[in-house]
């Protein structure tokens, strides 16, 4: 079970933004990922709480931020609640889309997940709600993935496999680069792994959602 830190940063001019204390691990009908955030100060600042099956579809989403809550799952595409801490703004939302994103880097791994590329795949198009800090808005966006390359890097506990995704907003044409070993993420535009008490997880192979490539 991989446990560690990422550290969050705005992308642009490098400024922290959060710590982010996770463990996540891949189970009989899935994969979990459980994490609290804090402030580079050490203030807490939120949680997320992300299952998804082994399609790599969301069956539970629980997000925190302030006094924002979000509780989602794929249902009729992805529907979630947004609620304040008193329960008295309460928002229900449903959106024909694939799956669920945000600033935590468990959303990389699930995406990655859903979309099981290989280097011979085509770029695939998904379509996610993404919930923006601090008040967890809910926008769709739609990105372009692509799998460029995968290497061996010797390690203590024998070769670590990192897979080095092209991630394109097809809205803006904003263009990042995305390496995940297993279940952890290595970089990405805002995040660093600070951390990391296990070597990352190894999914069970099987079919993900077949997606169009480039078509939601």
């Amino acid at each position: 079970m991989p446990r560690g830190r990422y550290s969050l940063h705005d992308p642009h001019d490098h400024t922290p933004v959060l710590l982010e204390h996770f463990h996540c691990a891949p189970g009989p009908s899935g994969w979990r990922y459980v994490s609290e955030t804090t402030t580079p100060a050490g203030t807490h600042a939120g949680s997320v709480d992300l299952a998804i099956d082994e399609h790599g579809r969301p069956i539970r989403l629980e997000l925190h931020a302030g006094p924002w809550q979000i509780r989602g799952a794929a249902l009729d595409g992805v529907t979630w609640v947004r609620t304040d801490s008193t329960g008295t703004h309460a928002t229900e939302g449903n959106v024909d889309a694939h799956a669920f994103g945000g600033v935590s880097p468990a959303f990389l791994v699930a995406t990655a997940r859903l979309l099981r590329l290989t280097p011979d795949s085509p770029a695939k198009r998904v379509r996610l709600v993404t919930f923006t800090d601090p008040v967890l808005a809910p926008r769709t966006v739609d990105q372009s993935w692509a799998l460029v390359k995968s290497e061996a890097h010797a390690t203590d506990n024998g070769p670590l496999i990192v897979h080095e995704y092209l991630v394109n907003a097809l809205d803006t044409g904003e263009q990042q680069t995305v390496h995940l070993a297993g279940d952890v993420v290595v970089a990405a535009p805002g995040i660093e792994l600070e951390d990391l008490a296990e070597p990352p997880s190894s999914f069970r192979s099987g079919p993900g959602v077949q997606l169009p490539p480039e078509a939601c």
